[in-house]
């Protein structure tokens, strides 16, 4: 299975902010959407920064007055990402070593979608299911 295959089911919508904006504000946008982290592009859809629940703690670690700042200032600008090509197993071992939970999805240059730690454990589940079932029906007819 792949990360496309992912994005049918989900969609490819993602929750993306200004690089401008201020952490106060990333916060209430995390907190409405209840999502755990938010892209920062610039207008042409490319990928600036990506901010996580884990980029505010540490923020409000230093302080309430952090709030204040800039989300570029806690974004994180090296963005590790995939493409609709990649398999799960693919993602799961980025997500596992480089320990993030989000994943955003990359056509060239350009942001088209996002994939969590959920939607990877979701479609793996299915995928052994899957496996079993077929297995069980082979078994089955021999």
């Amino acid at each position: 299975m792949t990360v496309a295959a992912i994005l049918s089911k989900k969609g490819r919508d993602v929750v993306t902010v200004p690089v401008d904006l201020s952490i106060a504000e990333v916060v209430q946008i995390l907190a409405t959407r209840r999502i755990g982290a938010v892209v920062v592009t610039d207008s042409a859809q490319r990928i600036l920064g990506i901010v996580s629940e884990r980029d505010v703690v540490r923020a409000l670690a230093r302080g309430a007055d952090a709030l204040a700042g800039s989300v570029s200032s806690i974004m994180t600008a090296k963005v590790v990402t995939c493409t609709d090509g990649h398999t799960i197993n693919d993602v799961m071992t980025r997500m596992t070593e480089g320990r993030f939970r989000h994943l955003p999805v990359v056509e060239g240059d350009r942001l088209a979608g996002i994939v969590s730690i959920g939607d990877v454990v979701k479609a793996r589940i299915e995928q052994v299911e899957r496996e079993a079932d077929e297995m069980r029906a082979y078994i089955a007819m021999a």
